[in-house]
């Protein structure tokens, strides 16, 4: 009989593109299996959907708690990779794992799915590479991972199935004074976003090369209203989930009156985060930097697929 490798955490990173590369390769180099939190009771680290991927040397990346399972996940997947069967495992409250306690004091249940080839895993990657969201539907009764079209906007379950949803990466257009957008910017990349810097001029003459989607955030930082116009145009006409602007409540009503001067609705109008950030004032480009960050994340984490648009409550 064949041993099992001891499971060893390969990288920490929790982004979906880095696990099912990760995954894809690890189906080449011998085999693979892709576990999925499918159930929450109680209180849990992650959300329905979170993955881990493990490999048949014992590799693994990826969350489906705070930390304090994902070995025992990985030798469970090990096992069911061995076995060539999928299974459930249960952790927290109603698990067999007595050892094993969630802080949160909650309980989780886990598929693992061995994968049997790495396409259907290229299907999601290459639709996030073109800015689109991409869904796989998992069947534990045929053990059959397959992309499928649901309009489901979150991972969940879908009758007899669990459908997994991956959004693309988090892009912010930013544009404004240089010592203002270098420090978002420097806070974005390291929270893991794309970050593209843009023009003003660039919006006006209509060669800009970033346009905004639905998983984009517009950021503002003009100190001149007339700079700002084209690109917030622009950001209004767009599905992007956030659109936020620099300046003082009495500016940003300056800005309203001339936006729907041009025919702009008071719809459009309350799609602009304004004064932008999550708190403030702040006087220094650090401390906005962190409040326009802290705004985009909440807007992020509670907008939908589609045309997402966040409404300021």
């Amino acid at each position: 009989m064949t041993a099992v490798p001891f499971p060893f955490r390969v990288s920490a990173t929790d982004n979906p593109v880095d696990i099912l590369t990760f995954a894809a390769s690890a189906v080449q180099r011998g085999g693979a299996a892709l576990a999925t939190l499918v159930e929450v009771r109680g209180g849990a680290a992650r959300a329905l959907g979170a993955q881990v991927a493990i490999a048949a040397d014992g590799g693994f990346v990826g969350y489906v708690s705070g930390g304090c399972v994902e070995t025992a996940v990985a030798a469970e997947a090990l096992h069911a990779i061995a076995q060539g069967r999928d299974r459930f495992v249960t952790f927290g409250e109603g698990s067999p794992f007595f050892d094993i306690v969630l802080p949160c004091g909650g309980g989780i249940k886990i598929a693992v799915h061995v994968l049997r080839g790495d396409e259907v895993l290229y299907t999601v990657l290459r639709e996030l590479a073109e800015r689109r969201a991409g869904v796989l539907s998992y069947s534990s009764h045929a053990q059959t991972l397959k992309p499928c079209s649901s309009n489901i906007q979150s991972s969940d379950w879908q009758g007899a199935e669990f459908v997994s949803v991956y959004h693309p990466q988090t892009r912010l257009v930013i544009s404004g004074q240089m010592g203002e957008v270098e420090a978002v910017r420097r806070l974005a990349q390291a929270a893991g976003y794309a970050v593209s810097h843009s023009d003003p001029h660039e919006w006006r003459r209509g060669q800009c090369s970033n346009p905004i989607d639905p998983f984009t955030a517009a950021v503002l930082l003009h100190h001149d209203l007339d700079l700002e116009a084209d690109l917030l145009n622009e950001a209004l006409a767009s599905s992007a989930f956030y659109i936020g602007a620099l300046g003082s409540t009495r500016t940003h009503r300056r800005r309203v009156e001339r936006l729907m001067a041009t025919g702009a609705s008071s719809e459009d109008c309350s799609r602009i985060r304004a004064p932008i950030g999550l708190f403030g004032p702040t006087r220094d480009a650090t401390t906005l930097a962190l409040s326009v960050l802290s705004e985009i994340a909440v807007a992020r984490s509670t907008a939908t697929t589609g045309h997402i648009r966040e409404q300021k409550s």
